[in-house]
């Protein structure tokens, strides 16, 4: 009894809230029940007040559960790590297990130019030798046996009909057939530039000769040291160290080498910015074991990524030209994500569905080409050969697998087209680093100091050409300032946020506070109590 006030009747209770509510309005109730007609209009403006009020609340809510975000930029400027540099020759080589295989594939390669455009290309296009197609001895990294593969005649580069376009101008598609294991649903994959055609026929023929070759392959005792093609590594001014590198092969784009892979080294924390505390590289460009259907591009492949990264030449990164000095400004942008209610994105991948086949950090292309691999495998019973293996998988060779090229391109058609599930198992990073990248180019050596620069690095790395200026590049790596721009999510509406908007509307409405809704509480509980009262008594009377 000593915490609720009893009331004779709900209509003094009532009379009682309106006199001493601190809710505007209410009192007029009570003021004016001599006339109805204001009674009335203050009570129909009361009920429109709340229902305004929670028609209010409604739209926070809904707003607020739709868990919008806002991007909010800032700019830090501090002495930072730089970024990961990796640089390719655009030369892959010919292993010895499988030289054979591309001598005959590029013979298959001139009779099928021939017979397209009538082109003799022996002399110009396919100037190999003995001497040039260097074997690296890799007999010990497996038992193969040279005459377990053979190159199909099954996939003839062709010349489809001829078709008119809108200007009416004939134009015919080149490409080659593919069947699926019973020799049925067959399809061309066509290109309508023949050059397109040709590259994409002899890459086919090319993974299906390097699945031959050991998964894991030792190459570091067969291919050239770093010295062969980097004539000159610097960093703010200080000479590379051998453990500032990490060397790898890629069959595409050849010898890599990926510097300041880690990024836990205080050696290249960057201080400055310009372009005499970047990184300065002379590099040899040229192509002692070139393969031309392959890579038709000469020069060497530079990509700027974050550390513990894979690298993704085939998506990312830009060529320089042999002959030319390129300096590349970066300038550094910071993304960060909500990710949970707010989008979908992974921290450290851990929570991906995907199992990564690389051994790296987690990165969107490394979700995506694990993905697909899994369900090449899964599919077509065997791997694509320029990403890694699941365990107990192999790669594809049609000699085993008839009818992979089949599987293969309908499958990257769908992944294309993102009729696969992967972009949707893949989330992005919630934190990542991009790069801008700006460029500036200029002949390297000049004419008249080409001379002593050939010399120089004759006596110092052995250098010996007799080509002007397109067998060495010049490659300069700098950051313009380093200031950096942060973009971060932030949610549009935070609770702290939602709670004052609804202050604000609750003032707006009824000119209260907090303490209002307490009153109105207290209301709710007094009326509860006096009507259980009320039952005991009719009860209890009953009974009497």
């Amino acid at each position: 009894e000593g915490l609720i006030e009893f009331y004779d009747s709900f209509k003094d209770m009532f009379e009682f809230f309106c006199k001493n509510t601190t809710i505007h309005g209410t009192i007029r109730l009570v003021c004016s029940d001599s006339n109805r007609m204001k009674t009335a209009f203050w009570t129909l403006l009361l009920l429109a007040s709340f229902g305004m009020l929670y028609w209010q609340f409604a739209l926070m809510f809904s707003q607020y559960w739709a868990y919008p975000a806002v991007l909010t930029m800032s700019m830090h400027s501090e002495p930072k790590m730089f970024p990961a540099i990796t640089i390719c020759n655009l030369d892959p080589y010919r292993f010895e297990l499988v030289s054979d295989h591309l001598v005959q594939l590029d013979q298959m390669a001139e009779e099928s130019i021939a017979f397209l455009y009538g082109i003799n290309t022996s002399a110009s296009l396919f100037h190999m030798n003995e001497t040039n197609i260097q074997a690296k001895d890799l007999s010990s990294s497996g038992n193969l046996s040279r005459s377990s593969f053979k190159l199909s005649q099954n996939f003839s580069l062709l010349r489809m009909p001829d078709h008119s376009n809108r200007s009416g101008k004939k134009y015919s598609k080149v490409g080659f057939r593919l069947c699926n294991a019973t020799g049925g649903n067959c399809f061309y994959k066509t290109y309508s530039s023949g050059m397109d055609a040709i590259l994409e026929w002899y890459r086919f023929h090319y993974m299906n000769i390097m699945s031959q070759l050991p998964v894991v392959i030792n190459i570091s005792d067969h291919e050239e040291q770093i010295e062969d093609m980097v004539y000159s590594c610097q960093y703010d001014g200080e000479p590379c160290r051998r453990s500032d590198y990490v060397h790898f092969h890629h069959p595409v784009f050849g010898s890599c080498y990926t510097f300041n892979s880690k990024g836990t080294d205080s050696f290249w924390t960057a201080t400055k910015p310009g372009i005499p505390y970047g990184l300065s590289l002379i590099l040899r460009a040229e192509q002692k074991d070139h393969i031309p259907l392959l890579a038709t591009v000469a020069g060497v492949k530079v990509m700027i990524h974050n550390h513990n990264q894979t690298p993704f030449l085939e998506h990312e990164g830009f060529d320089v030209r042999p002959g030319i000095a390129t300096t590349i400004g970066i300038q550094q942008d910071e993304v960060n994500r909500l990710g949970g209610n707010y989008g979908k994105c992974t921290t450290n991948g851990n929570d991906v569905n995907v199992k990564l086949l690389y051994n790296n950090s987690y990165t969107l292309q490394a979700c995506l080409h694990s993905c697909f691999q899994h369900i090449m495998v899964r599919k077509c019973g065997c791997g694509y050969y320029y990403y890694p293996l699941p365990p107990d998988a192999e790669y594809c060779d049609y000699n085993k697998h008839p009818a992979w090229g089949h599987c293969f391109y309908q499958l990257y058609s769908r992944l294309r087209n993102h009729h696969l599930n992967c972009f949707d198992q893949c989330p992005k990073p919630c934190r990542e680093s991009l790069y801008k990248v700006s460029a500036g180019t200029a002949k390297w050596p000049s004419v008249k100091s080409q001379d002593w620069v050939r010399q120089a690095l004759r006596h110092q790395n052995g250098y010996n050409s007799t080509s002007n200026r397109l067998d060495i590049a010049k490659v300069t790596v700098f950051y313009q300032q380093l200031n950096y721009k942060s973009v971060n999510e932030s949610p549009l509406l935070s609770v702290n946020l939602l709670l004052s908007s609804m202050g604000s509307q609750w003032s707006l409405w009824f000119g209260s506070s907090v303490l209002s809704v307490v009153e109105m509480f207290e209301l709710l509980v007094d009326m509860l109590v006096l009507s259980l009262l009320f039952c005991y008594q009719r009860l209890r009377s009953k009974k009497t």
